[in-house]
């Protein structure tokens, strides 16, 4: 089991980066937190990126490497990566976070960009890896 949460959490990695970066549009990146209609769909396509990036990520997995992921293990896993991923970019649980935590200097610094990072890693990632490796 090590060395499948290994596999799948580079995976999913790789996967977040892709959707994050080149698979995200201006659009996406400046409107996906809005408190609008607009900003909650957009939001969430986004996050389907993430989901379909990383269901292509596991599905290479299983076709390269021979790993084998049960679907209950990917669905549960996927759905987290798309919920955590969600709710990270709407952006106002990162702001809190900084500003109650001795960060607000850092935020207006534009340091939320960082802190967005390091919880889709250790809250988004990392469980849904976990969770696709173990069920």
């Amino acid at each position: 089991m090590t060395a499948l949460f290994a596999a799948v959490f580079v995976a999913l990695f790789a996967a977040h980066h892709l959707a994050d970066y080149p698979g995200q549009t201006d659009h996406q990146a400046s409107h996906k937190a809005d408190r609008t209609v607009t900003g909650w769909i957009t939001n969430q396509v986004h996050a389907a990126t993430h989901t379909g990036l990383s269901l292509l990520a596991l599905l290479l997995l299983g076709v390269v490497l021979h790993a084998h992921v049960t679907v209950l293990g990917a669905g549960v896993g996927l759905v987290w990566v798309h919920v955590s991923h969600s709710f990270i970019d709407r952006r106002r649980a990162i702001a809190w976070w900084m500003d109650h935590t001795g960060q607000a200097g850092f935020r207006a610094a534009g340091g939320a960009a960082h802190v967005d990072q390091a919880a889709h890693i250790a809250l988004g990632l990392l469980p849904a890896a976990l969770l696709i490796a173990s069920l």
